[in-house]
């Protein structure tokens, strides 16, 4: 493949562009990154004309890939043709919310945004504001978006910034503890718990390494939560309407939050953000209460459109039928490759989502041949990704510098470093699902 095209792309755009990029992540692919010119079903083709097997999918936005359904298309255009932004509220936003209200078992109210970022953000003032509290408890290696309230490492008696910028003064609010652990949460709440004012954790940490929830352990967040007073709010900017279909992950794990946060597929693709919630909290927010939260692209006529059409359209075809299954044919299948090729690595993902984790297990390939599934008598349950860090201890560099390179060059686009998920849409099919085993074959 040539990549010339790509190459003076990113070489121009480094005199302009903080890294020649606008988020970071889309810099981590080696020696440079592709630029894509356009999208095509489960498909990307880029500057220079070569065409992948995509399973970035927008980071995860895309549950129809690049080609959404006519009935979303044609949406979107009408708005687009009505007026770009109006500053006034328009009826698609309260239908899209209605829709999302019926669907979600937690969610009686809710206040869209623009961002998965904007939405966690408002989440943890609001928490605060309902509390009177100040002190929000997050999970080591998770991510909540850029904002100085998570954007935090070490432990709940250390914090620190995860980035300049950010004042320890701030992070002392924070109390980072490891995804998985209950007795740590069960210890934080033990020494903090009357100045909690949230718990914020993502139902499976999807955006550092994808670990599964270990059993038992969200019960012990809500019962800590319950008993201390505090709200407890789900992440479900990645999970939401991707794992558990139309009810997201709650429903999926029957728990019941507080405080739910939205993105990506809620926007169909578009810009997007969402705060949901029991009534009683949500409604804090201004103009009905006390905390300010304000934007003016919010509810976008665009978004909105894509948004809800989008899930009309899976609530009305077997769309999550479809990209399950071809995510369990996945799992499946790397399992397979990898008790040949590299038994030391793990695969995980659930419901749509999969990777294949560089892992440094020393165990039999043998159990959870879907994914990782935490389980305790498993040969491997020791080695497995339990949190967020464990994936910094994997083999990222190999993943970065030989492994998606090579990947590349056989025609198949993966996730760009070792923490992001891999996602499949509606748009791919059994024959990319091929492609893509053999590329791994190849790679590994």
């Amino acid at each position: 493949m040539s990549h010339e095209r790509s190459r003076d792309a990113y070489d121009r755009a480094l005199s302009v562009m903080p890294g020649g990029v606008n988020s970071a992540v889309r810099a981590a692919p080696q020696p440079y990154p592709v630029f894509a010119r356009k999208g095509e079903g489960g498909h990307v083709i880029d500057a220079d004309g070569n065409r992948y097997v995509d399973w970035i999918q927008g980071l995860g936005p895309l549950l129809y890939g690049h080609d959404p359904p006519e009935s979303v298309t044609a949406a979107v255009q009408q708005h687009v043709a009505e007026g770009p932004v109006f500053g006034m509220p328009t009826e698609l936003e309260v239908e899209h919310a209605e829709f999302v209200t019926r669907h979600v078992p937690s969610v009686e109210m809710l206040r869209f945004v623009n961002s998965g970022t904007e939405a966690t953000v408002s989440a943890v003032r609001l928490a605060r504001a309902v509390t009177e509290r100040n002190k929000v408890v997050v999970m080591q290696g998770g991510y909540h978006g850029a904002q100085e309230s998570t954007l935090v490492e070490g432990d709940a008696d250390h914090p620190k910034p995860s980035t300049d910028g950010i004042p320890q003064s701030f992070v002392e609010h924070t109390l980072p503890v490891p995804f998985n652990d209950a007795e740590a949460a069960k210890g934080v709440f033990e020494d903090h718990g009357d100045d909690i004012a949230a718990v914020m954790v993502e139902p499976v940490q999807a955006n550092s390494g994808v670990a599964y929830p270990v059993d038992g352990y969200h019960e012990t967040l809500r019962e800590l939560c319950d008993d201390h007073g505090a709200l407890l709010i789900w992440d479900e900017v990645i999970t939401g309407f991707r794992v558990g279909g139309l009810g997201c992950a709650q429903s999926k794990f029957g728990i019941d939050p507080d405080v739910t946060t939205f993105g990506k597929i809620i926007g169909g693709g578009f810009p997007v953000g969402a705060i949901g919630g029991k009534t009683e909290y949500v409604e804090q927010f201004t103009p009905s209460g006390d905390v300010f939260q304000a934007g003016t692209f919010s509810g976008h006529p665009a978004t909105m459109a894509a948004g809800l059409e989008g899930l009309k359209y899976a609530a009305e075809n077997d769309v999550y039928e479809h990209v399950n299954d071809l995510g369990r044919q996945l799992r499946e299948g790397l399992a397979e490759i990898l008790a040949e090729r590299a038994p030391e690595y793990t695969v995980v993902g659930t419901d749509s989502i999969f990777k294949v984790a560089f892992t440094r297990s020393d165990a039999p390939q043998q159990a959870c041949s879907n994914g990782c599934r935490q389980n305790p008598e498993c040969p491997r349950f020791g080695d497995c990704p339990k949190r967020g860090t464990d994936a910094a201890h994997m083999e990222t560099d190999r993943y970065a510098r030989l492994f998606r390179p090579a990947m590349r060059e056989e025609g198949v686009l993966v996730s760009q470093n070792q923490f992001e998920a891999n996602f499949v849409s509606y748009a791919h099919t059994e024959e990319d699902v091929e492609q893509t085993l053999s590329a791994y074959r190849d790679c590994l």
